[in-house]
């Protein structure tokens, strides 16, 4: 048996931020990031429209990018001293993750983050309130998925939190937001939602349920992300339901080692983070030479190979044809090819050295691993990173 959650309603198209007048409670928390969703006017709307609704309002501002265990705690404790029955998280994959962590705080003070880290493993939540998300960037579909990722950085760790308790009951999908965000975070999101749904469709959890959401999530990013980069306020438009399509997929078919790995390079290095999106664009084209390795995993990258209108008279070409494709997307999003040159270098060759093995382990142990199409040992893992710091060629 397996299992397909959603939230209840998904409201999408221009204006769908009007919904929040209809929302039916008494108290709103509403949580965001940076100044971004209050400079263009947004967070204003969210307030007016959740007081016309008839419900008392408290921000909670200033979630940082990769959001922290510290924040999270703190907001679960503004949120046990306002008592909402309504949580609204709005902006990037950042608030609306953390957010979810600060709901099970919340509503369950005396868990711990350690309980949390194991996935599948909340409690059952809506004892307190129900939770509403509206992403403002069109990659991580935080808000229809059943996961958040939290940082500790006393460990450099990103720990992505998993269970289907935080799938958010209402999600805004209004591509209104999206259009302001900056050609950079427009590459990096949308590189990210191509992962999820690559992953996805290779998953060893894949099924026929999150099999055509993935390719079609595929499809759209293919045809709409250089566009949306480029200014295309409508190729942006149908990112912001391509991603959302994307995070429907993994959220239930979950994901690979492309996460994994981000997910754990992202925190580690003491030069600077790895912004996660530009991550999974660096490492995909080479996890995808080594899952083709697998039988299972080489047949289901040519499908999509396929799918897009990609060539090859056979699976290894199909794959072949789809890391070059993907190399060039990358290539014009003026993402690098490899961890040596992120940022111009900001990454330490020694200090990678140095971590390397500690930093394969942790990502063989990640959430994200288990369904990977093929199984890897953290010596392979080794292998594999230095492939993604150095842009070598993957041939184990």
């Amino acid at each position: 048996m397996a299992r397909f959650t959603l939230p209840r309603d998904i409201y999408h198209g221009k204006g769908a931020l009007e919904e929040l007048k209809n929302l039916k409670g008494k108290k709103a928390i509403v949580v965001v990031g940076g100044g971004s969703m209050k400079r263009f006017g947004f967070l204003d709307r969210v307030e007016a429209n959740l007081k016309e609704a008839g419900l008392e309002v408290k921000l909670f501002e200033g979630v940082e990018p990769d959001p922290s265990v510290d924040t999270v705690l703190k907001g679960a404790e503004v949120m046990r001293d306002f008592e909402p029955d309504w949580i609204v998280a709005i902006g990037g994959g950042s608030p609306i993750d953390a957010a979810k962590a600060m709901w099970t705080f919340y509503e369950y003070p005396d868990v711990t983050f350690e309980d949390l880290c194991i996935p599948f493993n909340f409690p059952s939540l809506r004892t307190k309130a129900k939770f509403c998300a509206i992403p403002s960037t069109s990659g991580t579909a935080t808000e229809v998925t059943a996961f958040s990722v939290i940082t500790d950085y006393k460990k450099g760790i990103k720990y992505p939190l998993a269970d289907f308790n935080i799938t958010p009951d209402v999600a805004i999908v209004d591509p209104d937001l999206a259009e302001t965000m900056p050609q950079k975070l427009t590459a990096f999101t949308g590189m990210d939602a191509l992962t999820h749904a690559i992953e996805a469709y290779v998953s060893t959890l894949h099924c026929d349920y999150t099999d055509p959401l993935a390719l079609h999530a595929i499809k759209m990013i293919h045809n709409d992300l250089i566009d949306s980069y480029n200014g295309d306020m409508e190729a942006r438009a149908r990112m912001h339901n391509a991603q959302c399509l994307a995070g429907m997929a993994f959220s239930n078919a979950l994901l690979g080692i492309v996460h994994s790995m981000a997910h754990k390079t992202g925190a580690a290095y003491s030069g600077g983070h790895i912004v996660h999106g530009c991550a999974n664009a660096m490492y995909l084209p080479k996890v995808i030479k080594f899952n083709s390795k697998n039988s299972d995993g080489l047949k289901r990258y040519g499908e999509i190979a396929r799918f897009i209108g990609l060539k090859g008279n056979t699976d290894e070409e199909l794959v072949d044809a789809l890391i070059a494709e993907i190399r060039s997307m990358n290539e014009k999003l003026h993402i690098p090819t490899c961890i040596k040159e992120y940022e111009g270098g900001i990454i330490d060759e020694a200090e990678f050295k140095e971590k390397l093995t500690s930093v394969a382990e942790l990502a063989v142990g990640d959430a994200c691993t288990g369904s990977n199409p093929r199984p890897i040992t953290p010596a392979e893992m080794e292998k594999l990173l230095v492939c993604c710091y150095y842009d070598k060629e993957v041939d184990f």
